[in-house]
């Protein structure tokens, strides 16, 4: 059966096994899949998303009994794009059970509250559920909605994910258009049924709906069925131009010039056109989530900031679904994971997708560098490397997830995304300075992330595996190269990769225009990189940078500015008395009458890249378009 499925003596999985998942408890180990274990029959799963007015998405479940006695039902928990438990129990509502037609009661663990015991009686059948999902606001609407499967079952424990079948079907609103990597065998109204796949496979191909959507193929012939899918609340947001199109087939071509082989039967890169929801994504084997804003293909030079989200979600098919961290994988949606890698496994794409959008046209190879300077600006500007190493960043997603972090220099979060393109930078340049410009980067992922066995199963790594590709590109003393990126207090060490590719990181009084859109996405005045503020048009200080000088005046996150100087805020007056430090003094009022005097001389200031004279540019061919093979 197709889908994130592995055979239970995979020498992969095993070493996964090997390493394990983190210990979680009484009721962990007694529901922790036995390795043969079959199951018996398919899951019927069908759910109706119809009731976009109030967010409700309810689900019929029928579970055909496997053995009379204890029954544990499980709410998934870990979320595999998320990297933590992000599946909310409390929006699980209206659960009733029966088996065989009878109503029976219930109760959930003390511990574990995704878990729900019941008992079966001798000789049933069938076990019955019944629920609801209270869906995140604006997740569903009458012209756009999605269908995250996780949040909308539940599975029997004792059996890995990848060994349950489910049959499963979706009610849609009328006037929908469907959008799912999951393989359909009927269509009867808005009722979609999906071919039995396993219960992973299922829940690693979430649909997205829309009354607007397109579909763009990008494959050439040959090539497996990959299409660009656009949905939209505004039919004219779903038009493309032919230079776009063309370099979104040029994406994928790059992409497979890189890593190769694809390891997904068909892909769908589904591209939301949303302003409310903010740029994001969310990775699957065999389809990428993308939330875009609205008019993103009519005016893509106005989107410079997310250019690269696409590609990055492609590189994940790879880098992630196909290939992922030993320490992240676990057979079912109940078991802590392991983040230890993240800085592969995010770090990698995210730098992938720098230099994939550059390859492809996406970017100008001058907006790709201005893109790389904000990277390299946010990594040079993070004061809590002094106590909180790369390496201990990695476990962000599991204890930060959903929690307001106030001071996010000091207290640094997922900081494997930023600072792990300049480490892969690293890697990169000292490839190519080992083998005098022969190898580099492209070498480590096309050995790496090949595609050696059946496709839909997955093949784990750990971090002696990255040393020892690596070691075959170029041999050097990778373990303490990269322990000096995850283990390193300091700034010089996270910032190797840029100098040794030839560059460094500078500060000039005029924005780029790549600096200038991510400060309108972000909604206000940036001056981060002077004072340490950032501002929106209220005046309302939205982040103050630890220990900078906006903080030292005590300026603090959500007071608003009311006078700069003598004159009313506005984000010009600021900006322009910022840029006259160096001759008068910045005295802001805030809202309340109290003056607060910024001791600052250094004008406006805004990060570019320029070359280290006198030494070799290993970036400038790392991001030129690589030519087809013969």
């Amino acid at each position: 059966m197709f889908g994130l499925v592995a055979s239970p003596g995979d020498p992969s999985i095993q070493s996964a096994r090997a390493a394990g998942p983190r210990d979680c408890g009484q009721l962990c180990q007694t529901t922790t899949p036995r390795s043969h274990q079959l199951f018996r029959g398919d899951i019927e799963l069908d759910v109706d998303a119809t009731d976009t007015l109030h967010g409700i998405i309810a689900t019929h479940e029928v579970i055909p009994v496997q053995k009379e006695g204890d029954l544990i039902l499980l709410y998934p928990e870990w979320e595999t794009a998320s990297h933590a438990p992000t599946v909310p129990t409390a929006s699980l509502t209206g659960l009733f059970v029966s088996v065989d037609g009878r109503r029976v009661e219930w109760h959930r663990d003390p511990l574990d509250v995704h878990a729900f015991h019941l008992s079966v009686p001798r000789g049933a059948h069938e076990v019955v559920v019944d629920l609801q999902y209270l869906a995140d606001h604006g997740a569903m609407r009458d012209a756009m909605l999605t269908v995250p499967w996780e949040r909308a079952l539940l599975y029997p424990a004792g059996w890995r994910a990848g060994a349950i079948p489910v049959s499963a079907s979706l009610r849609l609103p009328s006037g929908l258009t469907a959008l799912s990597s999951l393989d359909r065998t009927s269509s009867e109204g808005n009722v979609l049924r999906f071919a039995t796949s396993s219960l992973d496979r299922l829940v690693d191909a979430p649909v997205l709906a829309a009354r607007y959507t397109r579909s763009v193929g990008l494959a050439a012939s040959g090539q497996p069925s990959v299409n660009l899918d656009i949905l939209a609340d505004d039919p004219a947001n779903l038009a493309i131009g032919d230079d776009e199109a063309t370099r979104m087939r040029m994406l994928l071509r790059q992409t497979i010039l890189v890593f190769g082989k694809p390891p997904f039967r068909h892909y769908d890169a589904i591209a939301q056109l949303d302003d409310a929801m903010g740029p994001g994504g969310t990775e699957h084997l065999e389809e990428g989530e993308n939330n875009l804003p609205a008019q993103y293909f009519i005016d893509p030079g106005k989107q410079l900031g997310s250019r690269d989200l696409i590609a990055h979600e492609l590189v994940h098919s790879w880098n992630g679904r196909f290939r992922q961290p030993a320490d992240l994988w676990t057979p079912t949606f109940n078991q802590p994971v392991g983040g230890s890698l993240l800085w592969v496994y995010e770090g990698q794409s995210e730098f992938w997708g720098r230099v994939l959008a550059a390859r492809a046209g996406l970017r100008t190879k001058q907006e790709t560098l201005d893109r790389l300077a904000l990277d390299a600006a946010s990594v040079a500007n993070r004061p809590g490397r002094a106590w909180k190493s790369l390496a201990d960043s990695t476990n962000d997603a599991i204890y930060m997830a959903g929690h307001h972090i106030a001071w996010r220099d000091w207290q640094r979060r997922e900081d494997y995304y930023s600072e792990g393109v300049l480490l892969w930078l690293d890697v990169d340049a000292r490839l190519r300075q080992l083998s005098g410009g022969r190898r580099g980067i492209d070498d480590f992922a096309a050995r790496f992330f090949r595609v050696d066995r059946q496709l839909g199963t997955v093949s784990t790594y750990t971090v002696e595996d990255v040393y020892r590709v690596l070691d075959q590109v170029a041999h050097d003393d990778w373990p303490g190269f990269l322990r000096r990126h995850l283990t390193s207090h300091e700034d010089a060490d996270a910032m190797a990769g840029l100098a040794r590719a030839g560059w460094r990181l500078v500060y000039t009084t005029e924005a780029t225009e790549t600096a200038r859109q991510d400060e309108a996405e972000n909604g206000g005045l940036d001056l981060s990189y002077s004072i340490g503020a950032t501002f929106d048009d209220d005046g309302r200080v939205t982040s103050v940078a630890w220990d900078s000088p906006a903080f030292r005046s005590g300026l603090m996150p959500g007071v608003r500015i009311a006078r700069v100087a003598a004159a009313p805020f506005s984000r010009d007056a600021l900006a322009l008395a910022v840029s006259k430090t160096s001759q008068f003094p910045l005295t802001l009022t805030v809202a309340g009458g109290k003056q607060v005097q910024i001791d600052y001389r250094g004008g406006l200031r805004y990060p570019r890249l320029e070359r280290i004279p006198g030494t070799d540019d290993h970036l400038s061919p790392l991001l030129a378009t690589r030519q087809d093979r013969p």
